[in-house]
Formats: C-alpha cells, sequence, structure tokens
C-alpha cells in the first residue's frame, strides 16, 4: 500500500492548557430532551458530520452512514414509530432495575423531540463493505468504529454550540424502513441535534471523577 508522510498538526505551546479546555467545553455537554425550532445551517450539519468521518475504523472500512432528517413528514413518521416501541419497553419489556435507573433522569414514552429538534441524524453501521475500488466486502470491528464516529459527532456538535441526544428506542428496524436504508445497514443511534430551547432543563447529576476512571501502573 502506497504511503505519505504524516502532516500532523502543530503541537500547541501549552498542550495541558489546550487539552483542559478542550475537556471544560465536553464536560458542559448534556443530553437534552428539548429544543429550540431555530434553524441549524445545512453547512454546520455538513460539517459536523465530516468531523465523524475522520474516526478510525476497522480495515479503513469506515463502515458508517449518517442519514440527516429535517424533513417534517419524516421527523413525524419516526416519532409515531419510536413511541410504539417506547410504550412496549415502559410497559413491561423492560426490567424493574431498568426503570429504577431511568426514573431520576424523569423520561417516559414520549418522545416530542424527535419532531422538535431541526435535525435527526441517524447513524447507520454497514454490514458489507460495498464501494468497488475494495477487495473484500467484508466489514470488521463494526460497533467499535461506529462508536467512536457517534463520539466525535457528539463533540463536533458541542463545540459548535448544539445541543444533542443519544437516542435508542429497541429495536429500532423502523428506521430502515422510515428511510429506506439498505438491508445491509442497521441503526446505532438516532440523535435529535439544534440548538437547546431557552427553558431546557436537565437533571442534576455528576459524573466520575478522574480516579475512578483512570488508573495508572
Amino acid at each position: 500500500m502506497p504511503t505519505h508522510r504524516l502532516h500532523h498538526i502543530p503541537r500547541p505551546e501549552n498542550p495541558i492548557a489546550d487539552a483542559e479546555l478542550f475537556f471544560h467545553r465536553m464536560n458542559a455537554r448534556r443530553s437534552v430532551r428539548r429544543f429550540s425550532d431555530e434553524a441549524v445551517p445545512e453547512a454546520l450539519i455538513q460539517s459536523i458530520v465530516a468531523t465523524a468521518g475522520t474516526a478510525p475504523s476497522g480495515a479503513n472500512k469506515q463502515p458508517w452512514r449518517f442519514v440527516a432528517v429535517q424533513d417534517a413528514l419524516t421527523k413525524s413518521n419516526i416519532r409515531e414509530a419510536a413511541e410504539i416501541e417506547e410504550r412496549a419497553f415502559y410497559n413491561g419489556r423492560a426490567s424493574e432495575d431498568w426503570l429504577e435507573d431511568l426514573a431520576p433522569i424523569g423520561t417516559d414514552d414520549k418522545k416530542p423531540f424527535l419532531e422538535e429538534a431541526p435535525w435527526l441524524i441517524v447513524v447507520l453501521k454497514r454490514m458489507r463493505d460495498d464501494r468497488s475500488d475494495r477487495l473484500s466486502e467484508k466489514v470488521y470491528y463494526v460497533n467499535e468504529s461506529v462508536g467512536i464516529a457517534t463520539g466525535l459527532l457528539l463533540a463536533a456538535a458541542q463545540q459548535a454550540g448544539l445541543a444533542t441526544l443519544t437516542h435508542t428506542p429497541s429495536p429500532m428496524g423502523f428506521l430502515n424502513k422510515c428511510l429506506m436504508a439498505d438491508e445491509h445497514e442497521r441503526p446505532f443511534v438516532l440523535i435529535p441535534i439544534g440548538w437547546p430551547h431557552p427553558e431546557a432543563t436537565v437533571p442534576v447529576q455528576s459524573r466520575k471523577s478522574i480516579d475512578d476512571i483512570l488508573t495508572i501502573l
């Protein structure tokens, strides 16, 4: 395989300070369930998805596709189908422990944000590489690869001042029908995205400390 010299970003004068600044930006990210109706430019959505597309992936297969939905009817159809699955979840599919863990967040089977958010980004994982220039149709480490790409998407949205929510109704097969996705594509996560509503609230929660999540040997 041909190679070229790495074009790396210049080392910042104070990398620790830069990393701390980025941490504080990301630490302010919260899952938002109430969005403003203010428009979000398509160019901004394209930039955020382009950032997601820089993620590393198994054998560089890039097994993802992002569908950005702004059409009101499509969003309405997605909400209707999602709430069917959510009602089943809250009325019997979820365990008591799961429901107890969700109680402090205050979620239920009503998902108005699926219509209120100016955009829905559906992340699809592709279970087959059908590009004509590839030697094999196989894909590798799909969940890991798409998970990293989704994380970069959320970070890019936060950097731009947008609010997001990772919504995962289960099962999500209805999205294939709503989006006319290919048969080898599987929904990974549904992300409402937009400017936060001026009166949006979020639960009071804390994150684990660095001592709880980092082990240095």
